[in-house]
């Protein structure tokens, strides 16, 4: 068997490869094999002989593979593991000897019939696609709901069990802490299974435990279930986009997954309103559980009747045992079916390369560090909102958290500015030999970016004063809303297009230190606007975002030279 230093370097070796190669767009000649896990279509086309028909196969083929490169970093395909530690083959048994070697393995390996294969995703109705993707964003919308559901009721969990504001908080900070540690397990899975086992237990999982913080007797059963909750909910947020990228061309992958960012950043802010309503009421803050459970449930309900899998192998390993019912031939499958697992390869591209990436890579970090940043503000918010609206301005629970709709509103206009440059994005990647141009992605986050520290002073010296109208700080969420989806989704976006293969590990980098920041930032938020005001508790977070402004504007224009001497970005852009 091959030590692990050099399956590691094989790996390493073969993802470059291939990085370079979706990288060369039409004029890529791909093998069969090489196509097997995400087009229809295998055979080797040359530039020079292929028919326009052929071509236009061709395209959607390397389309297609380059779709499944740039949202996912599989470790699981590459790590195979040997029987005997010698290198040697164990007896066969029974006193028999080995059987004769089979034809060729590749002759019974299963592929899509052609580029317009009806069981790919890509290939489905646009209704299947709307339904799948509408029942996906409502489980993303509860899952993120689930978030911020408690933080209007940590008063009345506080007085409950006797424990001070800060530590009931926590119960939003551990939340938090799962979405972090989620995906590292989450993702790999999908990529393993498919979309669809990981959304159903997680959504199964993520309902349970609210229902027992619901009905906790302590402190630290609402804390433990808060944690756990949050890991099963950030199943979603970490395979929807994925499903996305399975289902939808990259011309439309754009829209469809700014529509997804939507519903993950509304779910924090539309969920305490509800639930401060329901706090305040005669129902109590267990029912803001109770409720979120059932929304979990029937999140559950519509995922097992609508939802089908959509990860292209795993849709090719339901195809095989299909044939092999048929055909009663043992031989016939996808090569989905020949991956094992080996935990130490598995280890090494979870944690250990999302790390090395994020103090290695100055584009990783910078961005990792500012969407950080981004998300923290949107957490921290919901401390600052209740005292500008409660306590400065004395309305209840459900009142005072109204104006988050100011927030909703920024982001929806956000979306659709990012939704607005797509179709310039795709212009730009068809004149560029439909090789995307990951620098446009930056654009409308160069926008929001200006915008987003107007809005946090425009939000702290109007909502620090009683005596101006409701109306105002109410407002600032609109222009702090934009800044807020345009630089995370767009720094995504970026993150994706310009690293390719090592794309998942860059975003389990921004992860990481994202869900950190968003852990963090709610614990001493109430101290801060306290201590400083609102207004220059604030305006610290504003200069802080002013200082930030130049990171995406510097790597607009200066991100490809830098790629260019990274050894993890493709350098033929």
């Amino acid at each position: 068997m091959l030590g692990r230093s050099c399956v590691a370097l094989g790996i390493e070796k073969a993802e470059r490869q291939a990085s370079s190669q979706m990288h060369h767009g039409d004029n890529y000649q791909p093998h069969s094999s090489d196509l097997s896990s995400s087009s229809g279509s295998g055979s080797t086309i040359s530039a020079g002989q292929a028919t326009q028909g052929e071509a236009e196969c061709h395209r959607i083929e390397v389309e297609r593979e380059r779709t499944h490169l740039s949202t996912h970093s599989n470790p699981l395909e590459c790590a195979f593991v040997g029987l005997a530690s010698n290198g040697e083959l164990p007896p066969f048994g029974g006193g028999r000897e080995y059987p004769p070697p089979l034809p060729h393995r590749d002759r019974y390996l299963v592929d899509f019939s052609g580029k317009n294969d009806p069981i790919h995703g890509q290939n489905w109705p646009l209704k299947k696609k709307l339904i799948t993707a509408s029942v996906l964003g409502y489980t993303t919308l509860v899952s993120a709901w689930g978030s911020s559901v408690f933080s209007p009721a940590a008063g009345q969990v506080a007085v409950f069990f006797g424990i001070s504001l800060e530590v009931a908080i926590l119960g939003l900070s551990f939340y938090v802490l799962g979405f972090a540690s989620g995906p590292l397990i989450w993702g790999p899975y999908s990529e393993l299974k498919g979309r669809r086992p990981p959304l159903l237990l997680a959504i199964f999982g993520f309902s349970v435990f609210q229902i027992a913080v619901a009905v906790a007797k302590d402190i630290q059963t609402v804390l433990i279930c808060r944690f756990w909750g949050g890991f099963f909910a950030s199943s979603p947020l970490a395979v929807v986009g994925a499903v996305f990228a399975d289902i939808f061309s990259q011309e439309a992958r754009g829209t469809a997954i700014a529509v997804f960012a939507m519903a993950v950043f509304s779910g924090p802010l539309l969920a305490p309103i509800a639930g401060g309503f329901i706090a305040e009421s005669y129902l109590g803050w267990r029912w803001t559980e109770y409720i979120t459970a059932i929304m979990g449930f029937f999140a559950l309900f519509l995922c097992l009747f609508f939802l089908e899998e959509t990860y292209p192998p795993v849709i090719l390993v339901a195809k095989a045992a299909e044939l092999r019912r048929l055909t009663k031939n043992w031989g016939i499958h996808a090569r989905q079916e020949e991956i094992e697992i080996n935990f130490k390869e598995l280890v090494e591209q979870n944690f250990g390369r999302p790390l090395k990436l994020l103090f290695t890579e100055p584009i990783i970090f910078l961005l990792s560090l500012y969407t950080a940043f981004v998300y923290g503000i949107l957490y921290i918010f919901l401390t600052a909102y209740p005292i500008v609206f409660g306590e400065i301005r004395g309305y209840g629970l459900g009142v005072a958290a109204l104006p988050y709709i100011g927030l909703v509103v920024g982001m929806l206009f956000g979306g659709l500015l990012v939704i607005a440059f797509q179709p310039w994005t795709n212009r730009r990647m068809k004149a560029n030999n439909n090789i995307p141009i990951p620098e446009d992605r930056l654009v409308p986050a160069i926008i929001g970016s200006i915008l987003f520290p107007i809005g946090i002073f425009w939000f702290s010296w109007t909502g620090n004063y009683p005596d101006i109208h409701w109306a105002a700080p109410t407002l600032a969420g609109i222009p702090l809303g934009i800044g807020l989806i345009t630089i995370f989704l767009q720094s995504i976006n970026y993150l994706i297009d310009a690293y390719l293969m090592f794309a998942a590990s860059a975003l389990a980098a921004n992860t990481f230190l994202r869900s950190a920041f968003a852990t963090g930032f709610p614990l001493f938020g109430r101290q801060m606007f306290h201590n400083l005001g609102v207004n220059w508790g604030g305006s610290l977070l504003g200069f802080i975002a002013v200082v930030m402004i130049p990171i995406p504007i510097g790597f607009f224009f200066y991100g490809a030279r830098i790629r260019k001497r990274s050894k993890w970005a493709p350098t033929n852009l």
